[in-house]
């Protein structure tokens, strides 16, 4: 299974209100308590309740079908067992996994030393 680096710096916000739409690599949730981005760095808003810079992001390649299990549990459990902290959001297709910048190049190691092709997301 390939993992793909995205180039951009992320950073994690709670926020008061709805944001205007981004460009691209935005994850937003809305619950009953809150409103959460997840978003490039340089597209953070200013306005942000709480806001946690620092986050650097891979994804699983290709499109995952529902029918499997365990993908995220196994690059968790194996990051987790290296003491390296994520944070993971999915969407429709796959999933994304941040750690902090600080240990991103380690977790990229983990999972190439266990059998992930790590490489690049193609630059647009």
């Amino acid at each position: 299974m390939k993992i793909q680096v995205l180039h951009e710096a992320f950073s994690i916000c709670r926020l008061r209100r709805m944001p205007a739409a981004g460009k691209r690599w935005h994850f937003l949730a809305v619950t009953d308590e809150e409103i959460s981005l997840v978003c490039p760095t340089a597209e953070a808003p200013e306005d942000a309740e709480k806001r946690d810079d620092g986050w650097r992001a891979f994804r699983v390649e290709g499109t995952l079908d529902f029918s499997l299990v365990g993908i995220l549990a196994d690059l968790s459990s194996r990051l987790a067992a290296a003491r390296i902290g994520l944070f993971a959001v999915s969407t429709y297709n796959t999933d994304y996994i941040l750690t902090k910048d600080k240990d991103f190049d380690r977790a990229l190691a983990v999972l190439a030393e266990t059998g992930y092709a790590v490489e690049p997301l193609p630059e647009e």
